[in-house]
């Protein structure tokens, strides 16, 4: 057969990358396809260096999250260079603030809790990309105001008409701000077939992503109406931190560990996210929420579908997220009965943490003296696929834990035959992997050795890796990484919508079973313990147990 023309080959390209962008339409819609045209820059190629020029709009620009991540973030990252010279900072909330009051209280933050020196030469620098607009989030004028800005912020900074505009608010006002970004044409529609007029707008959006699937579909579905699926960046920090991203590095660019990253040879897996603190100044969220619904549909089924997840085709935003979405499909949803032998949940009470005494939860500020909300849950989920069945993947979280930590735990299976015994060798530990994400960031492998000696013993030794000993340290903050890829247009580390509404599809059922037992207390374990007994149960009646990190 001769060889096919170049006219031909073309045509056969765009056929391909047509049925790609129609599949993943009727899909949903849910197609990272867009900044082929809105950036061409991004898909499957490395990150730029430095963030595109742009305007990032921050919307509750006075609250907790600005002051102790965005702000610093961005200060660390125009120290470093990484944010373009003419980048601007437009602050909006409900405070009366000109812009130089904005930039003083934003300094006073960024000291308080950047990595790097505050001098004043570096801080005038960077203030003088700041600016401030104030109003009521739901003020038509409010909205006038901002787009003005904006324009001057084009003429002046050079932000070609760039918006990243960034939801830092309570999630009640996510529809709210976003429907009126629409009906002020602040942000416009761009997807594959559409071409912006003139730069583009992206809208990140932090989590919690609905209390449930129910109100997680009409966030969604609201966003929907007014942007396409790739400008929307729902942001979960744990996928910023640098060592759930090596997870993907050690599984994917390693021949040695993927032969074994399967049934054949894993034992089961323990996901585990302990903090020391109590719920501190979110017990109003909090109580709403619980440890399931604030760690568990975020967080940790983001970290299970990293480990359990096949190998993407190449490393680009849609790639690895159809391979998460299918990992969580594939998750086996407890329900009904089923619930209360495959969760325990449970709240802390008084005790003491690293040698303080700390109150329970039920007596701590603007929480209720019967509140039925746990501050810790244990889960066993099972994956119903061909790489996973039969392993269990133990999940826990919890608040007022011994310590602060985030690991994953991989527990390989025991050899099958062991020809030491006659030495004296009666048992050995199987091998272990552990993933440290916080603190301590890091990767030890667990595995059996000889003693020296004349004799044949053996003894369980550790193989380390520590990113501070390696490079110096653990690398940039999680929302340094996650502010520059949603400016460069690269989705990979955000959640997509089908994504957020698989988690919810597996969390509901548990929390109607809940629900259905109208507990009116739940059982209690002492600050500084490692949880409530039934956690402990769930996973030793498998004749496993909880690893103690």
């Amino acid at each position: 057969m001769s060889e096919m023309s170049s006219s031909a080959k073309a045509r056969a390209l765009a056929v391909e990358a047509q049925l790609d962008v129609d599949t993943d339409i009727l899909d949903g819609g849910l197609n990272g396809h867009e900044d082929v045209i809105v950036n061409p820059l991004r898909e499957g190629m490395f990150q730029a260096v430095t963030a595109t020029p742009c305007a990032m709009i921050i919307f509750g620009v006075s609250g907790d999250l600005t002051s102790r991540k965005l702000m610093p973030a961005l200060y660390d990252l125009a120290m470093n260079s990484r944010l373009a010279e003419g980048f601007a900072i437009v602050g909006v909330s409900r405070r009366q603030w000109t812009d130089e009051q904005f930039r003083t209280e934003m300094r006073a933050e960024v000291e308080r809790h950047s990595t790097l020196p505050v001098t004043d030469d570096r801080w005038n620098s960077f203030a003088r990309g700041l600016f401030y607009v104030g109003g009521n989030f739901d003020e038509p004028a409010m909205y006038d105001r901002l787009r003005e800005r904006l324009d001057e912020l084009d003429r002046e900074r050079r932000t070609e008409g760039n918006r990243l505009f960034y939801l830092a608010t309570p999630p009640s006002f996510y529809i709210t701000i976003v429907r009126s970004l629409g009906s002020h044409r602040l942000v416009e529609r761009q997807d594959f077939y559409t071409a912006p007029r003139s730069g583009w707008s992206r809208i990140v959006i932090e989590k919690p992503i609905g209390h449930d699937l129910a109100s997680a579909r009409e966030l969604n579905h609201a966003i929907s109406e007014v942007v396409s699926e790739g400008q929307v960046y729902r942001i979960d920090h744990y996928l910023g931190k640098e060592t759930v991203q090596n997870a993907l590095a050690f599984r994917f660019a390693n021949v040695l560990f993927e032969p074994v990253w399967n049934r054949h040879y894993v034992d089961h897996m323990q996901i585990t996210v302990a903090e020391s603190l109590g719920v501190e100044d979110r017990a109003t969220y909090y109580e709403e929420a619980g440890a399931l619904r604030d760690m568990v549909q975020s967080h940790m089924l983001q970290l299970l579908a990293i480990v359990a997840m096949e190998p993407p085709a190449v490393f680009r935003g849609n790639a690895v997220r159809d391979e998460k979405v299918k990992v969580l499909r594939s998750v086996i949803p407890p329900s009904g009965e089923a619930v209360k032998s495959l969760t325990a949940r449970g709240q802390y009470a008084a005790g003491y943490v690293e040698g303080l005494a700390v109150p329970g939860f039920r007596q701590e500020q603007f929480v209720s003296p019967s509140s039925t909300t746990e501050t810790f849950v244990a889960l066993k989920l099972q994956i119903d696929n061909w790489r996973w069945a039969d392993v269990p993947f133990y999940l826990r979280t919890g608040k007022r834990l011994p310590r602060r930590v985030s690991e994953i735990a991989i527990q390989f299976k025991k050899v099958p035959h062991l020809m030491f015994q006659a030495a004296g060798t009666r048992d050995v530990e199987p091998n272990l992997l552990t993933i440290r994400i916080q603190p301590d960031e890091g990767i030890s492998l667990r595995f059996v050795a000889k003693i020296p000696g004349t004799t044949m013993q053996l003894r369980t030794v550790r193989m380390d890796f520590a990113y501070g000993a390696a490079f110096g340290g653990a690398g940039a903050d999680a929302y340094e990484r996650l502010i520059v890829d949603a400016m460069n247009g690269d989705q990979t580390l955000f959640a997509r919508r089908d994504e957020v509404e698989t988690a919810w599809n597996l969390i509901d059922p548990i929390e109607q079973a809940w629900l259905v037992e109208e507990l009116t207390h739940l059982p209690l374990y002492e600050a500084g313990t490692w949880g409530p007994d039934k956690a402990d149960l769930l996973i030793e009646r498998d004749g496993r147990s909880w690893r103690r990190p």
